[in-house]
This record gives C-alpha cells, sequence and structure tokens, in this order.
C-alpha cells in the first residue's frame, strides 16, 4: 500500500497492551507524546478501538467510561482527552475508529458495487480500511501514536493487529515501532516479581506476526536489571528497550518516569531521529506544584455515574487542572444524587467548599441534583453546572426564586406545563453555514448539539472575568436548551444570562449576581483543560471555592 504522497514522511508508533485491560495504553501513549514534544516534534494520535459500535456516543458512561468530543463533533474514546491534555494535538474525526466504523465503510462500499462484484473478506477488505485510516495522518506530523484498544488475544481485535502487522512491511523498520505494554506484577506473598504474564504476552503478540521493538512493564515496584534481562531473554528484546512503568501517585509523573527509563530515547534511537535534549522541565514545575500544595479545598460532584469515576474522566483532571493553578490540593467527593432525593443536603454536603453538577442524560437522580443546586444557592457555596448541571440550576431558580412552580427540563418531564429548558427544534449551525432541523423522532446522536460552538460574553460577569475575553468557543454534547420564551422573566427575576450565541438566540451561560460565585453552562468546558492551561473556569471555580474554605473553616 501507498503511503500519501507528502513531502515529509511521518513515522509510526504502535501501542498494544497484553495480560489484561485497564494497564495504562493511553496514558503511556499520551505520555510519549509529551516527551516527543518536549524535544521539538510534532506529534499526533489515533485510537483503534475493536468494538461494534460506530463511536461510543450512544453507550453507557458504566461501561466505556466518559464520551469525549473534539471541536468538529466526533464522539469519541476517553483517551482522546489524555492525549490532548499531554499535548498540543488535537484530536478530529480520523483520530478515533471503532470496528464498527470500519466494517459500516467497508459495508457502504460493497452496497455502491465499489468491489466489482468480488468477496468481501475481513483480508484485505477490512485491514485495508484500517490501513487507509492509519495512513491519513502520513505528512502531517513528525511521529504519529496509534493505540490499539483491547487486549492481544481478544477475538474482536484481530483485524486491527493484522493491518499493523502489514504496516511494517509497507512502511519499513525506520517509519514503524512497536511498543507492547503487559503487567508485572508483584506477588506480596511470595516477595517476588513474575515476568511469565509479560512471557505470555509477547508470545500470543508474536503468534499474531508481531515482534515487539519495545516493552513497557506496568509494576508496582522498579524491575532491578536481573528481572530486565529475564525479560529481554525469554522475549527477544533488548535489555535498554525493557522500561518499568512503575505505579505513581499523580498520573503527571508518567512523562517523568518514563524518561528516567530512556523511553523518549530509545524511541528516537530505533525510529532514527535526531533532536536535542528534552525540555521537561514543566513538567517537573508541573509535578512540584502538584506535590506541594499550600491549601486544601473539598469539592463535592453531584452525579449517577459515580460508581465509576472514570465517567467524569475530564471533569476530575479540569478539576485538579484548577486546584494546581491555585496552589491547592482539590479534594474531591463523589455523591451519589440518589441519595440527595431522600437524604438531608446539609449532611450530605458538610465540609464541601464547592458544589458541582455535571452533564449527564436521563431523570435518574435529577431533584438529588436540584437539592444540592438549592443548598449551594442559599448557602452561597461557590456552584458550577456544566450541561445538564447548568439546566438543572435553571429549573430550580425558576421553582424557587421566579415562583414557576411547574417548571422542568421537557426532556425530564415531557408533559410539564412550564419547559424551561425544552428541545429547540431549529438551530444555526455556525461550523457547518447552515440551520439544522431536528425533533423528538431524529436519531439519539443527531439530536445533539455537538462540537465547538461560539459564545459571546456579557462584561462584567463571572464569566467575563473568568475568560478576560468577549468571544470564546467550547465544546458541546447537549440535546436541550434554554427557553427563550421564559427569559424575560428570569432575568426580570435575577437570573443572569452572561454568555450567548452571537445570534443571541441561544443561552450558553447563566450567573447568580447575589452570590459569592454561582455558574452554569451548556458547553463541556472540561473538555479543554490542560494540566499547564488550566480552563478559567476550573481556575476560578477553586480560587471562590478556596476563598470560601478561608472564610468559613
Amino acid at each position: 500500500m501507498k503511503t500519501a504522497s507528502n513531502t515529509k514522511r511521518t513515522k509510526f508508533i504502535f501501542i498494544t497492551g497484553g495480560v489484561l485491560s485497564s494497564l495504562g495504553k493511553g496514558l503511556t501513549a499520551a505520555s510519549i507524546g509529551a516527551l516527543l514534544e518536549c524535544r521539538g516534534l510534532t506529534v499526533t494520535f489515533q485510537k483503534l478501538d475493536p468494538y461494534i459500535n460506530v463511536d461510543p456516543g450512544t453507550m453507557n458512561p458504566f461501561q466505556h467510561g466518559e464520551v469525549y468530543v473534539t471541536d468538529d463533533g466526533a464522539e469519541t474514546d476517553l483517551d482522546m482527552g489524555h492525549y490532548e491534555r499531554y499535548t498540543d494535538a488535537v484530536m478530529t474525526q480520523i483520530n478515533n475508529y471503532t470496528s464498527g466504523r470500519i466494517y459500516y465503510s467497508v459495508i457502504t462500499k460493497e452496497r455502491r458495487g465499489e468491489y466489482l462484484g468480488g468477496t468481501v473478506q475481513v483480508i484485505p477488505h477490512i485491514t485495508d480500511e484500517i490501513k487507509a485510516a492509519v495512513l491519513q495522518l502520513d505528512g502531517s506530523v513528525d511521529i504519529a501514536i496509534i493505540e490499539i484498544g483491547g487486549t492481544i488475544g481478544d477475538i474482536e481485535g484481530l483485524p486491527f493487529v493484522e493491518a499493523i502487522r502489514q504496516l511494517r512491511g509497507d512502511l519499513g523498520k525506520e517509519y514503524s515501532l512497536f511498543i507492547h505494554l503487559t503487567l508485572v506484577p508483584y506477588i506480596k506473598t511470595a516477595g517476588e516479581v513474575k515476568t511469565k504474564p509479560t512471557q505470555h504476552s509477547v508470545k500470543e503478540l508474536r503468534a499474531d506476526g508481531i515482534q515487539p521493538d519495545i516493552l513497557v512493564c506496568r509494576s508496582e515496584v522498579p524491575l532491578t536489571s536481573e528481572l530486565k534481562a529475564k525479560i529481554s531473554l525469554f522475549c527477544s528484546v533488548p535489555q535498554d528497550a525493557v522500561v518499568t512503568a512503575r505505579d505513581v501517585d499523580s498520573i503527571y509523573e508518567v512523562p517523568l518516569n518514563l524518561h528516567k527509563e530512556g523511553l523518549d530515547n530509545k524511541i528516537l534511537e530505533l525510529l532514527n531521529v535526531w533532536t536535542g535534549q528534552p525540555n521537561i522541565k514543566p513538567w517537573q514545575n508541573l509535578v512540584k506544584n502538584l506535590k506541594n500544595p499550600k491549601h486544601k479545598v473539598t469539592i463535592a460532584i453531584t452525579g449517577k455515574y459515580v460508581d465509576l469515576t472514570e465517567s467524569y474522566k475530564s471533569l476530575h483532571e479540569a478539576l485538579i487542572h484548577g486546584g494546581i493553578s491555585n496552589l491547592s490540593k482539590v479534594e474531591l467527593r463523589y455523591l451519589n444524587a440518589e441519595e440527595l432525593e431522600t437524604g438531608n443536603p446539609a449532611e450530605l454536603l458538610e465540609g464541601c467548599d464547592g458544589i458541582l453538577v455535571p452533564g449527564g442524560f436521563g431523570k435518574r437522580g435529577a431533584e438529588g441534583k436540584i437539592s444540592a443546586i438549592t443548598f449551594a444557592r442559599e448557602n452561597k457555596i461557590p456552584f458550577f453546572g456544566i450541561c445538564l448541571g447548568m439546566q438543572l440550576a435553571v429549573v430550580e431558580y425558576s421553582r424557587l426564586v421566579v415562583g414557576i412552580r411547574t417548571a422542568h427540563s421537557s426532556e425530564l418531564d415531557p408533559a410539564t406545563p412550564d419547559p424551561v429548558i425544552y428541545l429547540c427544534k431549529e438551530w444555526y449551525d455556525y461550523r457547518n453555514d447552515k440551520v439544522q432541523v431536528r425533533d423528538e423522532n431524529s436519531d439519539m446522536g443527531g439530536t445533539l448539539r455537538l462540537g465547538a460552538y461560539p459564545c459571546t460574553l456579557i462584561p462584567d460577569t463571572l464569566a467575563s472575568v473568568a475568560y478576560k475575553t468577549e468571544e470564546i468557543s467550547e465544546r458541546h454534547r447537549h440535546r436541550y436548551e434554554f427557553n427563550n420564551a421564559y427569559r424575560e422573566q428570569l432575568e426580570s427575576g435575577g437570573l443572569v444570562v452572561s454568555g450567548t450565541s452571537p445570534d443571541n438566540n441561544l443561552v450558553e451561560i447563566v450567573e447568580l449576581a447575589d452570590h459569592p460565585w454561582f455558574l452554569g453552562c451548556q458547553f463541556h468546558p472540561e473538555f479543554k483543560s490542560k494540566p499547564m492551561r488550566p480552563h478559567p473556569l476550573f481556575k476560578d471555580f477553586i480560587k471562590a471555592a478556596l476563598t470560601y474554605n478561608q472564610n468559613n473553616r
């Protein structure tokens, strides 16, 4: 297969994982990208996921974790968030492919007759489609890092493994590199570190035709030179290419630890790339500030996916970023919203310096979230509502302050006589320069407002103070909007609309003027926060929580 005709050829790193899931392939890929950027190289990423869903957009967060949204409106795997947080790479539709998306494309071509009546097979048609998806990145950057989802040996992942095996032959050794992430467990009762799982994982990978160039070994303890020599011998990998990925207190230590192990040097050696020494000082300063906070605040996150915090991964990290910028440790207290429906908010939220209600879909736990919002409003505790959190703040204010007792969202109560939040059936799509039309019968994904949209801020508001500008762009993932039929009544009752679409048709941000810090936004600001560039709203939210803590503790 030919690569794209560009003056610059991209070199590819393929990352696979073995033994078990959740070893940290995404963080490893992101950390490698960060280290390569520290050396002045440009990078991009791609996640190839084996599941049949076309994208994660309709998957339950309990099964898959959060759905990460890009500027161009792609609903992607949460690892895209790691990639963007750790590097300057910008993810788009072409950076995340699933088996479902690959098969859908091949079946569509077959229906159009593009295969000229031939028998359509996994090899070559599916594998060629995967290779074409990967090679879209050729010429765009210096290094492309491709993560294969799942675990080696999974039946659904075999076409992806076969495709990258073929790509080694297409690209050559100087333009392709295989990194395999495995587990080296420490057995406490025996007091020993065991290499057998790694040996078996590499054996499985080699059975699929791939010999790893580098092994990244996840372990609780550092690997001794003797252990690395043993792994090197049985896995046919040079000893200096056996890297320890030791467990750390903070995920932002991972790039520094991998650098100490010499991973970036080995990658550049094998790919025959020359750079100067890396500038890792920013990462060192970040970890230093993270480990040496001067203050501490406690933030309550009131949601319905709190049993799996991966559902709020970007949110979790954005709050940590806000703490770093305020030299504060942020302790997160995840609280199931359903407990607030029957419990006492004063008891459940005691000791919290800020309350955040995140996005979500469906009515389960909604009244509990409203109870948390009431508690924050009445007790002047800093409040941050995101997406559904903002919508429920509007519902709460409508009911208890403005006096619209039957106010609700038509998503949660289709029969409500006062839908202060409703399904807006026509709205202007700035990104595609056209009016979008939707209704209750549209496909689930088709009714969403997805991706980056512009917002105009009102001067002298919490939003304008945080952003320090009049125009912003933020990423959306929601279906229901603020109902302008109630706008004048709510504003007269004290609700501040501090951000709207440029045509003033869509309300994006609401605030309260008589509260130290109370803000709700339709968009998801957590998707644009980075550890070294915290999002302005999270930075100011944590600052307000710190002030509350100092005045009330």
